[in-house]
């Protein structure tokens, strides 16, 4: 029997790279038509270096890097006429000199190129009942295949299809932490010299991030849950809009304008996800499905890369005692994880204040700095 992974995200591609190069037949099951390679740049820090050079793709990493991660550590913090009136440090410091920030569809086209050619990927398919019978997990999927599986990995993200089906529905999980945010790319004559760019009201804050070859926007603002469909884009362009109609300063108008025809605008909650466990039976989780420490952390992308390299390599140690080798991945990957989710709160209060008071605050805490 093979292993099955539910999600091609970066969570999904490096537990297939990671399965395979331990041997494992690996087929991965992806809802979307081909791998999504939008988004705004990402970390790979830290441990998760140590990770890309046994994956042999740290150079390919290096190589494609932003040049971010080394030319600044922190964002300008402008006023409604765009003068800079603060300095924010970005979510985290880097864990070392080493850090790199990558985009998105660079380091999942590294990622899906590092895999083995024997891995299969199944696209527009998802899991739609499963039964694990001590044995194997038997899978019936939308389209109405079949397969029986040593085991099953969810790595389908904070919305986890497996998650719902194992273990419950996501409000059992899902810690939302007051904050909605979006991400879009901005035409060229919205770009900020080079540099990232915050502008805040209270509630609300837009950012512009330059690179030489993007130019990125971020909207983040303070809610409660929004009742909406997480695939209805429409649905969440509007909130967006609604959100920011009374928002008139710095470049908030014109990139409203950009987002009413944005074709890849993403929005989601800002969330945590906690379980008491990850796993049940034959199906263990990985990456946001299991652990999402949110976007304020920076963790994301590098908790994924290394939880999917000590699963593995668990696996391949445990000699198919699936209980001991899941009881090893989660005593090494909690602490990473606990860390990782217990700075957001800090970091989300500097990036979206509540009040004027608050904005005033934060701007003396964080002086501009010239040159």
């Amino acid at each position: 029997m093979g292993i099955l992974i539910s999600g091609a995200s970066i969570a999904g591609l490096s537990a297939a790279q990671r399965f395979a190069a331990h041997g494992a037949e690996v087929t991965v099951v992806e809802r979307a038509p081909e791998l999504r390679r939008h988004g705004a740049p990402i970390d790979v820090r830290g441990d998760a270096l140590e990770v890309a050079a046994r994956m042999g793709i740290r150079d390919a990493l290096v190589a494609h890097e932003t040049g971010a991660a080394q030319r600044t550590a922190f964002t300008h913090l402008v006023n409604a006429e765009g003068a800079r009136v603060g300095t924010l440090p970005t979510e985290l410091p880097q864990l070392s000199s080493d850090d790199l920030e990558l985009f998105r569809e660079d380091l999942i086209d590294i990622l899906y190129g590092s895999i083995d050619p024997e891995v299969t990927f199944v696209f527009e398919d998802s899991i739609q009942e499963l039964t694990d019978t001590g044995a194997a997990v038997e899978v019936r999927f939308a389209s109405g295949r079949t397969g029986s599986y040593e085991l099953l990995i969810g790595a389908d993200g904070i919305h986890s299809n497996t998650r719902r089906l194992v273990f419950g529905p996501e409000d059992r999980y899902r810690r939302h932490l007051g904050v909605y945010y979006g991400i879009l790319s901005l035409p060229d004559e919205l770009g900020a010299d080079g540099e990232s760019y915050v502008y805040s009201e209270p509630g609300r804050s837009a950012l512009v991030s330059d690179y030489p070859s993007w130019t990125g926007g971020g909207f983040t603002f303070l809610s409660p849950e929004i009742p909406h469909d997480y695939h209805d884009v429409e649905q969440q362009r509007r909130i967006v809009l609604d959100a920011y109609a009374e928002v008139r300063g710095w470049k908030v108008p014109e990139m409203l304008e950009v987002l009413k025809k944005s074709e890849d605008f993403y929005f989601d909650s800002a969330s945590q996800i906690h379980l008491d466990g990850w796993s049940r039976g034959r199906v263990v989780l990985l990456g946001d499905s299991a652990f999402a420490p949110s976007f304020f952390s920076g963790q994301g992308t590098p908790l994924a890369m290394i939880g999917a390299d000590i699963l593995a390599a668990e696996w391949a140690s445990c000699a198919g005692e699936l209980e001991k080798a899941f009881g090893r991945y989660e005593e090494v990957m909690r602490p990473l994880v606990a860390v990782a989710q217990d700075g957001v709160p800090e970091a989300r209060d500097r990036v979206v204040p509540a009040s004027w008071e608050a904005i005033e605050e934060r701007n003396r805490q964080w002086p501009p700095k010239l040159g």
